[in-house]
């Protein structure tokens, strides 16, 4: 069962530590059963209560998980090995359509912004004790909001929109709680759930955003948390309408314990509008970035939500790193003020590169998903071989492993980089590379 790796202790640190090293080093493998704990118990010479202490730390680290009689086994994608790893690395002279980036020339230059807000910061140096969220930055972000229809409520800021994330949940959950997760959803999300000994329940989605029927199944079984990319979802682009927002509003609002966390980091790159959810549960949080707009190295993300989450979120932080850097936000203040970005051409820009595979490959016969973002979602009969032979072909795109639960395989394709002339080429390859092997005959 356990192949030759002996699980050592005598407390339930020691017994965690060793099978958590087990993980990490792969002398264990995702989906490998663990002793039952009497069995591990005996074999140890300890008390069972001792291996099932062990056994709980490690569910609430997300390395193993529980299914009921069948035993405690290795999360098949346990909290120490991200889906981040299953990366494909390009050749040389290949093309990099797997790794989610903005393109470099849609972004801003920055350091006029931050020179800027230097001096700024030599005039009026920050103290501790000062507001952590820079007043200027509130007010910009507080009348967008407005704007787009989110309620009104406190603002605070975090390092990124999956620092946000992190923070409002453990604000409210604690191990083994239920969080409903979009399926396929952002990887760096389907990991963060079980690193925080949370338990994700997939909601699947349709061009139109998360289903409401999907999502009512994941709260009448006990999911008490609930996170939705509101525009540019990643993978697959998906941006919720009008529509399907009265109807998630409606499923919402029949379970208002709810914690919502609605992240729409596609704001300033999708031209599509924003249909805010919140208002209808008692605790909520809405999670804006920069990142996107402004470059992945510019770590802010405004977070409006209810009084109590803010406060939590708040209060947490300050005995942490205390703060997001008042340099960095006036930095965005900048950004923002002076239009360093032009938001309808960047969208535009995006919009025209994945429509314009999207209509290729639907040319083709090959169906594709993308309706906002930077991203084109592919469903394949085998992603293994489709992601190999397009890397065969100079083209790297990701395996959709890395963001399904239950959803079926597909593949990424970042279109943020791509020519008018990339079109044809790489929706030939990618119509090759979904096609079925041909069946081999023998004798």
């Amino acid at each position: 069962m356990l192949g030759e790796y002996p699980i050592e202790g005598r407390g339930a640190a020691e017994i965690a530590a060793s099978v958590e090293r087990a993980v990490g080093t792969g002398e264990l493998v995702p989906g490998q059963t663990l002793p039952p704990m009497r069995e591990l118990a005996t074999r140890l010479g300890v008390n069972p209560n001792t291996v099932a202490a062990a056994y709980r730390t490690l569910r609430e680290r997300g390395v193993i998980e529980t299914a009921g009689r069948r035993g405690s086994r290795v999360r098949p994608k346990p909290a120490t090995t991200g889906r981040e790893e299953l990366r494909v690395e390009v050749p040389a002279g290949g093309r990099d359509l797997a790794s989610g980036n903005p393109d470099p020339a849609l972004l801003p230059r920055l350091a006029p912004a931050l020179t800027a807000a230097a001096k700024e910061g030599d005039r009026r140096p920050v103290r501790y004790g000062d507001d952590p969220v820079d007043a200027d930055l509130a007010r910009l972000a507080r009348a967008e909001l407005d704007a787009d229809g989110v309620p009104a409520g406190p603002l605070t800021v975090t390092s990124g929109s999956l620092d946000a994330i992190e923070r409002v949940l453990s604000a409210h959950l604690r191990p083994g709680d239920v969080v409903a997760v979009e399926d396929p959803g952002w990887g760096s999300v389907l990991d963060l759930v079980p690193a925080l000994g949370l338990r994700a329940l997939p909601v699947g989605l349709d061009d139109d955003g998360p289903r409401a029927d999907d999502l009512r199944r994941a709260l009448e079984s006990g999911a008490r948390a609930f996170i939705v990319t509101d525009r540019a979802q990643n993978p697959t682009g998906a941006c919720v309408t009008a529509t399907r927002a009265r109807a998630l509003r409606a499923v919402l609002r029949d379970h208002p314990q709810t914690l919502l966390i609605e992240d729409d980091h596609g704001h300033g790159i999708v031209d599509l509008p924003l249909h805010p959810l919140a208002g209808v549960t008692h605790h909520w949080a809405v999670v804006r970035s920069a990142s996107k707009a402004y470059g992945p190295d510019l770590r802010v993300a405004v977070v409006a939500g209810d009084p109590v989450t803010v406060d939590r979120v708040r209060g947490r932080q300050r005995l942490g790193p205390g703060w997001v850097s008042l340099l960095l936000q006036r930095a965005v203040v900048r950004l923002w003020t002076q239009g360093a970005v032009d938001r309808v051409a960047v969208a535009r820009a995006y919009a025209a590169r994945r429509d314009a595979l999207v209509d290729a490959l639907a040319d083709r016969g090959v169906a594709a998903h993308g309706r906002s973002g930077m991203n084109v979602w592919v469903p394949v009969p085998d992603e293994t071989g489709a992601v190999a032979r397009l890397l065969q072909a100079g083209w790297a795109v990701a395996p959709g492993a890395r963001y399904r639960l239950n959803s079926r395989q597909a593949i990424r394709i970042t279109i943020s980089t791509l020519t008018q002339e990339d079109i044809a080429p790489l929706a030939e390859a990618v119509s090759a590379a979904v096609r079925p092997s041909p069946a081999r005959v023998y004798g």
